[in-house]
């Protein structure tokens, strides 16, 4: 494969403003994951660790091989909304005695780890995420349950929960759960389903009803420990599979549990030794515009991000809106589609016949998304520019290669489809701080209203109000401009986390490590292709 050349001038002036602009974004990122990882305040923490705990991060730290990187999922889900930012759990992937997992964990010093619609989401994602690439999942368990104001938001569809535990278990994915400290209600059906269950002596608490709610049912007397305690569930009713001592001897028995577990990758690959790329990820910061109007040439991320820059491209001369080859990224084999501007009719075609050889050769996919949609007007209109979209979207919908989502820039209208939004299934997807993603751009969203309400006030004959128009306009830009900044997206875990620019290729490489434990086989069927 041919080096890729770079055509980046780190000292002309578009560099050094996209730069600027993007260190600034990455910046406030870091301000914004703080708030996550401070969880419930000052307070709460201190009086988490005076009872003696470890707080989440720093058992999942001790739970993680030594030195290993952990890939955190959905880190500001929640961001924005009246819950605190992170949800009041911590999920990622991350290695265990030398086996890739999906951990997640309670943080108790947040509404004592109490569920709310988002944590919920996040969990959800989670789980999707171990099941799809057959991983175990590691519930570090310490929550006092649902957040009883929103019940009614939780109640039906967190029953799930259970149910996909137990699913994971029949296709020998297997949950284990340690718990640190409470565990109850419906929660203590967590422990319940899991395959293995660790509890700390003294801490674990786990039952359906505590003795508050067991006095008002029955009139029974009773107390928590001989009602939920970690040395009653172990030796009486066989709830726990292994009494922990404290909670780094939970830690301990989680990691030698994953040891025995006999684990093996499925996934086959041609693999190359990992190379970094030939030219400086640090460039990303001044390739990438916070103003996702101003395009830029999607090959210069590519050549800083997979293995020795090399790539091989595909059609290099045809479809030239839409970049697609081959490379290899940390060692994988992958192939590439990179937009570099409207998707046209060849370009639609290109990509749903890449994504077709894709799958016959059984390689991942990457979808690096800067999008403002498909081309639109009477002269593409009458050139098929609908059924060659269609081909696009029928080739995304039905791949069964591992498809993995980068948003470097816009994501607006029936792009996202066609370059594997969320709604698409892509195994992971991350975005970049400038990435904006919405129906449309908002001054076309409100220019598209504003014609709309004209031509109505001139169907009833009524005088069309210019100074309203005007006005309504600006409260709809304003209003896009909100819910399409990154932010927004990740608080309802529309992706599985805003990434530092410079970070993408070691995000990829743990994403794809994770999938490869799974079997990576390509479809044999899409649907119709309209000719």
């Amino acid at each position: 494969m041919a080096v890729l050349s770079t055509h980046i001038d780190p000292r002309s002036k578009t560099f050094r403003a996209n730069y600027a602009g993007m260190l600034e974004q990455t910046n406030r990122l870091k301000e914004e994951l703080a708030k996550s990882r401070a969880g419930g305040g000052e307070k709460y923490v201190k009086r988490h660790r005076e009872r003696g705990k470890l707080m989440v991060r720093e058992r999942i730290e001790l739970l993680l091989d030594r030195d290993s990187p952990f890939l955190e999922l959905s880190p500001l889900a929640a961001w924005g909304t009246e819950f605190a930012v992170g949800a009041g759990v911590v999920t990622g992937i991350g290695v265990i005695s030398g086996v890739e997992c999906v951990v997640s964990g309670n943080d108790p010093t947040v509404k004592g780890g109490a569920t709310n619609p988002y944590t919920l989401d996040k969990s959800f994602r989670a789980m999707e995420i171990a099941a799809r690439n057959r991983l175990p999942l590691i519930n570090l368990t310490e929550s006092a349950g649902a957040d009883l104001p929103v019940q009614a938001k939780i109640f039906v569809p967190g029953g799930a929960t259970f149910k996909e535990i137990t699913r994971r278990s029949a296709e020998r994915i297997p949950t284990i759960c340690l718990v640190f400290g409470n565990s109850t209600a419906g929660g203590a059906y967590v422990p319940g389903m899991s395959d293995y269950v660790v509890m700390v002596k003294g801490g674990a608490k786990v039952f359906l009803a505590g003795p508050p709610l067991v006095k008002m049912a029955t009139n029974e007397e009773t107390d928590e420990e001989s009602l939920g305690g970690a040395e009653m569930h172990s030796r009486i009713s066989g709830v726990s599979d292994y009494l922990a001592e404290d909670e780094l001897d939970a830690i301990r028995l989680g990691r030698e549990i994953v040891a025995h577990l006999n684990w093996r990758k499925l996934g086959a690959a041609r693999m190359q030794a990992p190379e970094d790329p030939v030219y400086d990820p640090d460039e990303l910061l001044g390739i990438g515009s916070l103003d996702v109007r101003r395009p830029f040439d999607v090959r210069e991320v590519i050549a800083r991000i997979v293995d020795g820059s090399r790539f091989e491209e595909f059609k290099t001369n045809y479809g030239t809106t839409l970049v697609t080859g081959w490379a290899h990224l940390c060692g994988y084999p992958i192939g590439i589609i990179g937009n570099n501007g409207i998707l046209f009719s060849d370009s639609s075609q290109k990509a749903a016949q890449f994504i077709q050889l894709c799958n016959k050769i059984d390689v991942p996919l990457l979808f690096l998304q800067n999008i403002t949609g498909y081309m639109v007007g009477k002269q593409y209109e009458q050139g098929g520019i609908i059924k060659d979209g269609a081909k696009m979207i029928n080739a995304v919908s039905n791949s069964t290669v591992p498809m993995f989502t980068v948003m470097i820039g816009s994501s607006y209208g029936a792009g996202n489809y066609g370059m594997c939004g969320r709604a698409y299934d892509p195994r992971f997807l991350f975005t970049w701080p400038n990435h904006k993603i919405a129906v449309m751009g908002p001054e076309q969203l409100a220019g598209v209203m504003s014609i709309v309400r004209r031509q109505a006030a001139e169907r009833a004959g009524q005088a069309y109000n210019e100074d309203e128009d005007q006005m309504v306009r600006q409260m709809v830009i304003q209003q896009i401009e909100q819910e399409s900044n990154a932010y927004f997206a990740t608080a309802r875990v529309w992706d599985d986390g805003i990434i530092d620019p410079r970070d993408t290729r070691t995000a990829l490489g743990i994403a794809l490590s994770a999938a490869f434990n799974n079997v990576v086989k390509g479809a044999d069927n899409f649907g119709v292709f309209r000719m």
